[in-house]
């Protein structure tokens, strides 16, 4: 099992700690419901180091991130970032990711922790054009900073105005004595704040000045599950879960990042143009119990006639919501918002209904 650079802290805070993508990570300190509520309310702080980074380098650069993800990278200025995926030449994701344009001839792709290894794969299969490719996943630390507190908190430690950082975009510079940090505002909880991106030898003393600026503000460490819990309350897709190698982006709602522009001819883009014009037997859907319960992975979406109609992809008990939420693949049909659906739970079937994303 791989540990962070932050794991001492996760042990002595006596995090519930588990396996997640050959790491040991922090699944939760306080209680998932804290955690939550701590990040739309205060601010909170994420250890998400197993995540991979893979620079793209050279006159070959654009050319290669061009064609392997589905987002238009021409669009991107230096400092800017995109939310992305890697069509799989199959019709399905290989995953999704965020594309940095970090200097003309380079880029950074941020990638799932669970997926480093196939995405590096598939990325160097992919480099006809001999790009220069560096995987620095081991290299790099990461940490979120989620939270309408969490500007007033990171300002005390950077001389950059984080107010001149607006989302997806991003500044290169020091915060909290460590030098050439990546501070980015991209987000996976809907409430604010930023990302850090810096050599593992500065982790510990960042961590540290962090959590003594944010004494005031009541700042807390969050573990995965709160991720989890605050990323679906908005909406916001999990591979492996929402999108998958046998899902496409059309299908997932995910036709804003699918940019069929005149030159942008990515990987799958023929056959996912087909799909946005003739229109999918499938979609990703929100939806929200109207009974009591907790909708989970895998459980049937049925008509109430007991007909199959999808399946849930994502569930949890919404913190904000006090109700069962999740999403789903939902056969045409019975895609339209408010229409009445019903999730299978073990014997029983509760009513639910189809919402437009994201649910708070």
């Amino acid at each position: 099992m791989k540990h962070t650079a932050f794991f001492k802290f996760h042990e002595a805070l006596e995090a519930k700690l588990l396996p997640f993508a050959g790491y040991e990570m922090p699944i939760e300190y306080s209680g998932i419901n804290n955690e939550h509520m701590t990040v739309r309310n205060g601010v909170g702080v994420f250890d998400v180091s197993h995540m991979g980074e893979f620079w793209v380098k050279g006159p070959k650069a654009f050319e290669l991130v061009q064609k392997v993800t589905s987002n238009d990278v021409a669009a991107l200025s230096v400092g800017q970032a995109q939310y992305s995926c890697f069509p799989n030449g199959k019709g399905g994701i290989v995953d999704d990711l965020l594309v940095y344009k970090y200097a003309e001839e380079k880029y950074l792709l941020v990638v799932n922790a669970a997926n480093i290894d196939k995405d590096w794969a598939w990325v160097n299969e992919q480099n006809t054009m001999e790009a220069e490719l560096e995987n620095a996943s081991d290299a790099i630390s990461q940490l979120a900073i989620q939270g309408p507190k969490a500007t007033q908190v990171l300002q005390k430690l950077t001389d950059i105005d984080l107010s001149e950082i607006p989302y997806y975009t991003f500044k290169t510079g020091a915060i909290a004595g460590a030098d050439d940090v990546i501070i980015s505002n991209t987000g996976y909880t809907g409430s604010g704040g930023f990302e850090l991106y810096m050599y593992n030898a500065d982790a510990e003393k960042v961590w540290e000045a962090i959590f003594e600026a944010g004494k005031e503000e009541e700042i807390l460490p969050i573990g995965l599950a709160a991720r989890d819990t605050l990323r679906l309350e908005k909406g916001f897709c999990l591979y492996g879960n929402d999108i998958d190698d046998i899902t496409s982006s059309i299908e997932a709602g995910l036709g804003w990042i699918t940019k069929f522009n005149d030159g942008n001819k990515f990987i799958d883009c023929e056959y996912l143009l087909k799909q946005k014009e003739e229109g999918v037997s499938k979609r990703l859907r929100g939806f929200v119990l109207e009974d009591r319960g907790i909708p989970r992975k895998d459980y049937e979406i049925v008509t109430a006639d007991d007909e199959v109609i999808g399946r849930v992809t994502s569930g949890t008990m919404s913190p904000m919501l006090q109700k069962g939420i999740g999403m789903g693949y939902i056969n045409k049909g019975y895609t339209k918002f408010d229409t009445e659906i019903y999730i299978k739970v073990r014997n029983r079937k509760l009513k639910a209904k189809v919402v437009k994303i994201p649910f708070v």
